[in-house]
């Protein structure tokens, strides 16, 4: 141990800390002590350093097993916060687990993790209870209906609707639509987002005196073109459409030119909490309210590591907009 020391140029205690967990040490020193215990070959026991400071260093990303819900987004969240817990001296495992939380037990009891980050939350999520009855320090990547006592981070969807329609109201639309993920009769039902977004765009339509519809979307590609067909048959004037569902943003395109629409001559589509590289993808490129899913990930790290190694008493609660890059699928309205 001596020899990382003076190799990384660091006291014996530092590396200590290092090895076992025990204090914080800042991601830059860190990273010397671990480079240093590479070049020399050093090897630490994991199991020995777990029962010493009876913590793993490992913490649980929880992602429900039901459905396809990756995105590029969520993969944002996965590698930005696996690589903010590295640099802090723990492991990221994702961990698939039932939307009921009836699997949380073996995984908790069992002291495999110190902690866990939950995503995907639903308005009314029952791991948020199971959790809590289990004593077990986590974070929320999302609310619930009410989050005032919980840790969270999350995407403020209500700002985020707010600006969208701003946005494509300024250049002179006025009849709008919404596609969300169709998740009625699933076990994703009561999904936050989506009934955040609902309700913000709801109000807002209500507010301003505009036209507005919600359609929801079945699966994929398919999933969109049927919406966007439902949506000019319910308003076959309309003359913006926000997509919350990655995976469908090219059906409703291809739905609208089927149906002679041209994008953004005719109808401008603005894609909701996604990636510019998704955006890319599409012809014309999508205009996007990128979703801050690296900083997402991040904070949320940051805050469950936080509350394990008791460097502070307070809950986080950070809400982060999406941010509007504007490219080719907005444009004025209609004359």
């Amino acid at each position: 141990m001596q020899q990382v020391a003076d190799r990384a140029g660091v006291s014996i205690a530092t590396v200590s800390f290092v090895v076992n967990g025990t204090k914080y040490v800042t991601p830059a020193t860190t990273a010397r002590v671990r480079a240093a215990m590479r070049d020399l070959n050093f090897r630490g026991n994991v199991v020995a350093r777990a029962l010493a400071s009876r913590r793993t260093r490992i913490i649980a990303l929880l992602f429900p097993t039901t459905g396809n819900r990756f995105s590029p987004t969520t993969a944002q969240f996965f590698m930005s916060a696996a690589e903010r817990a590295s640099e802090r001296g723990h492991h990221l495992v994702l961990w698939p687990v039932d939307p009921a939380g009836d699997d949380l037990d073996d995984l908790v009891s069992g002291g495999l993790v110190d902690g866990v980050i939950v995503m995907e939350v639903r308005m009314d999520d029952p791991r948020v209870a199971v959790l809590t009855s289990l004593e077990v320090p986590f974070t929320l990547i999302g609310r619930t209906r009410d989050s005032r006592g919980l840790p969270f981070v999350d995407i403020d969807f209500e700002t985020t609707i707010v600006s969208s329609i701003d946005h494509l109201e300024s250049l002179g639309h006025r009849r709008f639509a919404l596609v969300l993920e169709d998740l009625e009769g699933t076990p994703m039902a009561g999904y936050a987002p989506h009934l955040r977004a609902q309700a913000t765009f709801e109000r807002v339509i209500a507010e301003r005196g505009l036209v507005g519809q919600v359609a929801p979307a079945g699966a994929g590609s398919d999933g969109g073109r049927a919406a966007a067909e439902a949506i000019l048959a319910a308003d076959p004037d309309v003359t913006a459409v926000l997509v919350m569902k990655d995976d469908s943003s090219a059906g409703v395109l291809v739905g609208l030119y089927a149906a002679g629409r041209r994008v953004p001559e005719d109808v401008s589509v603005l894609s909701i909490a996604s990636s510019a590289t998704h955006a890319d993808q599409h012809y014309p490129r999508l205009s996007t309210m990128v979703a801050p899913g690296r900083e997402l990930g991040i904070r949320a790290a940051d805050a469950l590591i936080d509350q394990l190694d008791g460097v502070s008493d307070d809950l986080p609660h950070f809400l982060l907009p999406c941010t509007l890059r504007v490219a080719e699928s907005t444009g004025p309205a209609p004359v």
